[in-house]
């Protein structure tokens, strides 16, 4: 991998890392102040929000300045939002702050990549993207769970728990954007013709549908759209669904989380070294089975059944989704450019998240039964990929343009 490649990943992991525990403490926060069970989506919505408001603008800011540097400014707009939850903001109105740093931390992130790595290696490095993604899940809602620990709170008391484990995770935050303002500038520089916001608006729409009429663009937009929005739901399922089917706390729940996370691992891990970008629409038909396998686990009530089930789940989904990110990275760049592709992959991705969630808080609202949610979240994952797998089969592959903004 080109030199600095390592480095953003390192940097990606301190910032993912810090997310992940945020989440976890932040749901602690809402728990300790007796909110109802369907605010806890509410704190996912808040920090997808800008992801899509925000979009029009994001992937201009990226491509206009150097994205390492973006990059570390995002991790402090992250910490002021830990500012905030210290200060006794309400978690969700925080956790949006710091889903307005990861507006602009996404296309950063993700252009620099593209700008970095030939098309050779996306896949490659999008496994090494999701894997730090993932590892960061993994130990993030692990080290979050532990933090809020009935054995943390007798080891600190009398310090109050929550608060050191905001702290910490401040400190995390601080040394992402330490590593990231270490990142190597490309040199490479998009400026736009205009920054009237109504000019900025337009384009980002016309390259909006420029993506989803493109047959490599448009398949794998749907796919990671998809996945996306359904992944937000099941992050906080599995939660929910750990205390209520297997009566556990909520630290020991986000052990379940980091189950699904080894599986990706796994599953990413596999994408990088056998699925090349030229096979990438090959792996279109685990996304039936990952809705099918959702529908299973959903009916397990044992954990020794649940654990290895959840790392199939895991690994089928890591397989699906690094290919379909690599090729639509691939492509945007090459229909524009980098940060504006994925300013429309976050805008879609993300108002996905936006509305999935707020299906979600609205069947909590009414209190259905976990099992039954699942379910039906499987089924319409099945349903919903294999139209999507139907629709790949019946559009041909394009040729890239002749040139290259």
């Amino acid at each position: 991998m080109p030199v600095g490649f390592h480095r953003i990943i390192l940097a990606q992991f301190l910032s993912a890392l810090a997310d992940n525990a945020l989440l976890i403490v932040a749901i602690a926060l809402l728990h300790s102040q007796g909110e109802p069970a369907w605010w806890v989506p509410m704190l996912k919505l808040a920090f997808n929000l800008f992801f899509v408001v925000l979009a029009p603008f994001t992937g201009v800011l990226a491509d206009a300045w150097p994205k390492g540097r973006i990059m570390g400014w995002m991790n402090g707009i992250k910490l002021l939002a830990v500012l905030g939850m210290l200060m006794q903001v309400h978690p969700v109105l925080a956790y949006a702050v710091a889903g307005l740093g990861a507006a602009a931390y996404a296309p950063a992130k993700y252009g620099l990549i593209t700008e970095l790595v030939p098309a050779p290696q996306l896949v490659a490095a999008n496994a090494w993207i999701e894997l730090s993604v993932v590892g960061a899940a993994l130990l993030g809602v692990t080290l979050g769970g532990a933090l809020i620990s009935p054995l943390m709170t007798t080891w600190m008391a009398p310090w109050p728990v929550l608060q050191v484990a905001l702290l910490l995770v401040a400190a995390i935050y601080l040394a992402a954007a330490w590593v990231q303002f270490k990142v190597p500038d490309t040199g490479w520089r998009h400026t736009p013709a205009t920054v009237r916001p109504q000019q900025l608006v337009a384009d980002f729409w016309q390259a909006h549908r420029q993506l989803w009429r493109d047959a490599q663009g448009g398949v794998s937009l749907a796919v990671t759209t998809l996945f996306w929005g359904i992944g937000a739901v099941l992050q906080l399922a599995v939660l929910r669904w750990a205390g209520e089917v297997l009566q556990w706390r909520l630290d020991q729940a986000a052990v379940m989380q980091a189950v699904v996370a080894l599986g990706v691992l796994a599953g990413a891990g596999v994408a990088g070294r056998w699925v090349p970008l030229a096979r990438a629409r090959r792996v279109l038909p685990l996304g039936m089975l990952l809705g099918l396998l959702t529908c299973g686990v959903a009916q397990l009530t044992e954990p020794w059944l649940a654990v290895p089930a959840l790392v199939l789940l895991g690994a089928v989904g890591g397989l699906l989704v690094v290919p379909m990110n690599a090729l639509l990275q691939h492509r945007g760049q090459q229909l524009f450019s980098a940060g504006r592709s994925i300013a429309v992959q976050g805008f879609n991705e993300n108002l996905s998240v936006l509305l999935m969630l707020a299906a979600y808080a609205g069947v909590l609202r009414f209190e259905v039964p976990m099992p039954a949610l699942m379910t039906g979240m499987g089924l319409l994952v099945a349903l919903a990929m294999g139209w999507v797998w139907r629709w790949r089969a019946a559009t041909p592959l394009s040729r890239p343009p002749a040139c290259q903004p």
